[in-house]
């Protein structure tokens, strides 16, 4: 059985072959990235148990057929169900799950992805990486690795083709005070990850990781904000500001 990096790499040569314009979010396009977690020995390293991708919605109703063309079988009560958003595919022999958002990626909150889909040919931005994994409410330790890894290999920028690109981060939190506050109590999680179970970084790799962070907050603190982003602000945390989202077993 392929490993499930090299299965990735044959999913990906397939679509691309296809036409089909998948790309890679999650860990493993994190993981593409950042070389730091490519190292098995190293403290950012992490096992990855699925592969997860984004389509346009356009492309939707190729799925089926490309995913039954590679060996995999859709979960059709899952797909009936929740299909315009999201798809699941599995392995039968292996079990492996590929794990398909359909148009935007929605979990915790909304990050739109049209226009975004041609920035790289494998993986979403990296804004949309270091979103993707910053917008999860119940943090656990993989994620955290994940966005320190993102953090310490790749630099905060003001466009997508140098780095994480804040000027993309700081437009979406405008349009989304859920998201800048979720967003402010990850990044404050990370730094406790950074500080206090320091994952096996020196001295001058945890100060890359929190001056990046400090980078982001910065370019947030200083935009002026919309008056309903105020109004929002000013209820706070009374009221729930994301989607609670269950897990999918099969």
């Amino acid at each position: 059985m392929r490993s499930i990096v090299d299965e990735m790499q044959y999913l990906m040569d397939a679509a691309h072959q296809q036409g089909l314009p998948l790309r890679l979010i999650g860990g493993l396009a994190i993981r593409f990235h950042s070389p730091t977690a490519q190292q098995h020995r190293g403290g950012l390293h992490r096992d990855y148990p699925d592969i997860d991708l984004v389509v346009p919605k356009k492309d939707k109703r190729r799925l089926d057929a490309f995913f039954s063309s590679i060996g995999y079988q859709p979960e059709k009560t899952f797909n009936l169900l929740n299909g315009d958003r999201r798809q699941i595919f599995f392995d039968p022999e292996s079990g492996r799950r590929i794990d398909v958002f359909v148009g935007d990626f929605e979990m915790c909150h909304k990050l739109p992805m049209r226009d975004r889909f041609d920035k790289h040919p494998l993986t979403v931005p990296l804004a949309e990486l270091f979103l993707s994994k910053i917008q999860i409410v119940d943090l656990n330790r993989k994620d955290a690795l994940d966005i320190i890894s993102l953090l310490l290999d790749n630099d905060v920028t003001f466009n997508d083709d140098s780095g994480i690109n804040v000027d993309r981060i700081t437009r979406l939190c405008l349009k989304d005070w859920g998201l800048y506050k979720t967003l402010t109590i990850t990044l404050s999680k990370v730094e406790n990850v950074l500080i206090n179970e320091n994952p096996g970084l020196d001295d001058d790799s945890v100060q890359v990781v929190l001056g990046r962070i400090d980078t982001i907050r910065r370019m947030l603190d200083r935009v002026n904000k919309p008056v309903l982003w105020q109004l929002r602000d000013r209820v706070g945390t009374r009221l729930r500001w994301y989607t609670e989202v269950e897990e999918v077993n099969r």
